[in-house]
């Protein structure tokens, strides 16, 4: 506990918040001004979708802040030592970086770390705002997703615990991992509660529901692995393809390799982990990645076969996308622009299956509000 409240500071929370609420001032105000003109329900399905757009945004800038190595940029939670800013933090930022000039903390990376910090910050202002006001106007209109709302609201607490939790044990890769899986989870409830504003039925039956979970099973288990490889500094563990170290089947240590709660870079006894693990961790992802593409080829194939055209051709693309990127992240040698590219396409992964699944939830109001106005003429009748 001592070593938690050494990298714990509250003293900046205050002003953390007011930078958040006034990033947050911005979305909102747009969605009030773009859609003045619009029903309160219309207003409140424009700001979720809004929200799921940033929080795509924030998921890319979480990558982008772990790949330019600015977990650390700011050591302590959740200010920098224990300033609101970069600016408050500037001398002792300038003697870390005097220190140790290629190290985890440096200017840049400071402000990139806090960067993403307002972003979350002001993503969980808005989740709030969407669970108030799904909650009143659910008192009016019957119509909102309001549990989903405040689930979401609980989920983005959980992410900002895990995000503490990411500093202040600085980068264990299995903390590192489940905070990307939060991240696309939080994505996932987010689509749902957009789908579920939408009276429009998914012309995707209830048929292809146990396809559609399957696949989403399969992606969510390959961002897992691919997390875990990101975040153990995996990917150049093997550098050609197909083949990995010119072998197809090289050394790899597999037991080491996801033994999931250790330091980075270390076992679990304290000893570096051996190449032979980052080898294992990286095949793992290569071995199921090549199950998800055959999946997601079956699938396409299905649903054009059904005449669902433009939903193949989504799976196809993203499919392809994600194909080209992973490799470009092996044989360039992990550039940026392809690994944000790789998470992104992740990311839209799982913002599409969901929508797919998601059912819209005004269709079944309005079958609610049918029968309340039957009730209501039969008692009617009955007087």
């Amino acid at each position: 506990m001592q070593g938690f409240e050494t990298f714990v500071d509250w003293s900046p929370v205050a002003r953390l918040l007011l930078v958040g609420t006034l990033v947050a001032a911005g979305p909102l105000l747009w969605v009030g001004w773009r859609w003045r003109a619009a029903t309160p329900v219309q207003r409140l399905r424009a700001l979720t979708v809004l929200t799921l757009f940033l929080t795509f945004d924030l998921v890319l800038f979480g990558a982008f802040t772990r790949l330019t190595d600015s977990g650390l940029g700011c050591p302590d939670w959740p200010g920098c030592y224990g300033a609101a800013s970069p600016i408050g933090a500037h001398a002792d930022i300038t003697a870390a970086q005097s220190a140790m000039p290629s190290g985890p903390v440096t200017l840049p990376k400071a402000w990139i770390e806090m960067i993403h910090r307002y972003l979350a910050t002001a993503v969980g202002g808005l989740i709030l705002v969407i669970a108030i006001v799904s909650t009143a106007l659910r008192r009016r209109a019957g119509d909102t997703p309001v549990l989903w709302a405040w689930l979401t609201l609980v989920w983005v607490c959980l992410q900002g615990a895990f995000g503490a939790l990411t500093v202040t044990m600085k980068l264990w890769p299995a903390i590192v991992t489940l905070h990307l899986l939060g991240g696309m989870a939080l994505l996932a409830l987010l689509r749902w509660q957009a789908v579920r504003f939408d009276g429009t039925p998914s012309p995707l039956g209830p048929g292809w529901r146990t396809a559609l979970w399957g696949a989403l099973a399969l992606v969510v288990l390959q961002i897992a692995l691919g997390g875990w490889v990101s975040t153990n500094y995996a990917v150049l563990a093997c550098r050609d393809f197909p083949t990995c170290q010119g072998r197809w089947w090289p050394e790899m240590d597999w037991a080491r390799a996801f033994e999931l709660w250790r330091p980075l870079g270390a076992q679990g006894s304290g000893e570096a982990l051996p190449f032979a693990a980052l080898t294992a961790i990286h095949y793992a992802h290569r071995l199921v990645a090549y199950v998800v593409l055959v999946a997601l080829l079956g699938l396409g194939w299905a649903l054009r076969r059904a005449g669902h055209i433009r939903h193949a051709r989504w799976l196809w693309g993203l499919a392809a996308w994600q194909l080209l990127t992973g490799l470009s992240n092996v044989v360039l040698e992990w550039p940026l622009l392809a690994a944000l590219a790789h998470t992104g396409g992740a990311a839209a992964l799982v913002v599409v299956l969901t929508g797919w699944l998601a059912p819209p939830v005004r269709q079944r109001s309005a079958r609610a509000a049918q029968a309340a106005t039957a009730a209501r003429a039969w008692q009617g009748g009955r007087a």
